[in-house]
């Protein structure tokens, strides 16, 4: 089953069952994570609980996208319940594109700290089930309003020194109220970074991190499959730029995604209830490391056939929200 959110022409939110190019609304749904947290309290999977609403009305799924009216798969009415995180080098292939990105600038450090976690990785990062294995690297993206809706542009802030996709699975969760997490799917993600900041040096990763990204636009709900193989693509002037196939799945990575859910939900401040994550998986795919460099005005696309439609994201300047020296003193 792959689930969306969406917004109606008045406004009113809606969330919908994807079926041969129809959305077929869900019964008195207005989000999925109402959905659920309802299925978390009547003991059932997400699957069921939709079965037990029932679907009405049908859309047109391509107007839809048209028109911008599909929202994430998964938010919170309140930004700052929703954290967006993600984990590096957990990918089979991700040490190398790290690598070189940074033997670009020379760093060896870097490089051999890169190549150090990766090789954790490929020695304990798949456990066996119900023990922690090495714990992967990770970072902090943002709360929820650095989300950019399916179809949007990702603003470009003036400090920015790229714009740089990164076309990743990410796993979406919310808190049931019994404080333990639970997965509802996964979705495509472009989780967007700023690579130019980070092979300057290594510890500019977390400045670099600290983006908008994208995530959808369906969500694929249960178990995910052992390999996945999609597209990432950059347009420019309507014609390919840069294009490279991406795999996924734990078949192409040295963690599991047991061990990487551990290492995150492992910290009790993740763990409120109602709380809504959005957890990016890692790459071993980008442009970046081929030497492209993007311009307000490209175009992302990033595509894999088990999740439906592609996710697409263009590039766009917006003036600073904050300048030097005009913090307020009380």
């Amino acid at each position: 089953m792959r689930l969306v959110q969406f917004e109606l022409s008045n406004g009113e939110r809606r969330v919908g069952v994807v079926e041969d190019g129809l959305v077929r609304e869900v019964q008195d749904a207005r989000s999925v994570r109402d959905l659920a947290l309802a299925a978390i309290e009547a003991g059932v999977n997400l699957e069921q609980q939709v079965q037990t609403l029932g679907l009405g009305i049908s859309h047109d799924y391509s107007a839809l996208l048209a028109n911008l009216q599909i929202l994430p798969p998964l938010d919170h009415p309140d930004p700052a319940h929703m954290l967006v995180s993600g984990t590096g080098l957990t990918h089979l292939g991700s040490a190398s594109a790290r690598d070189k990105m940074h033997q670009q600038a020379g760093d060896e450090t870097a490089m051999t700290d890169t190549m150090r976690i990766f090789k954790w990785g490929v020695e304990g990062g798949k456990p066996a089930t119900g023990q922690a294995g090495v714990q992967p690297e990770w970072f902090y993206k943002g709360d929820g309003s650095i989300v950019v809706r399916p179809g949007k542009p990702f603003p470009l802030p003036p400090f920015a020194e790229d714009a740089g996709e990164e076309p990743e699975l990410s796993g979406l969760y919310v808190i049931g109220h019994d404080g333990k997490p639970y997965r509802l799917g996964f979705a495509v993600g472009n989780e967007f970074s700023d690579h130019v900041m980070e092979r300057k040096n290594y510890l500019y990763l977390a400045h670099s991190k600290l983006r908008s990204c994208s995530y959808g636009p369906e969500l694929r709900v249960g178990e995910l499959p052992q390999h996945l193989a999609g597209t990432s693509r950059i347009l420019r002037d309507g014609e390919v730029l840069w294009q490279n196939e991406f795999l996924s799945g734990e078949a192409n990575m040295c963690h599991s995604l047991e061990n990487l859910e551990y290492h995150h939900f492992k910290y009790s401040q993740f763990l409120r209830p109602g709380d809504v994550h959005i957890h990016f998986f890692g790459t071993a795919t980008l442009s970046f490391a081929d030497g492209i460099r993007t311009q307000p005005g490209d175009v992302f696309e990033i595509s894999q056939a088990e999740f439906g439609a592609p996710l697409i994201n263009g590039i766009e300047p917006v003036e600073a929200a904050f300048e030097p020296g005009t913090v307020g003193t009380l």
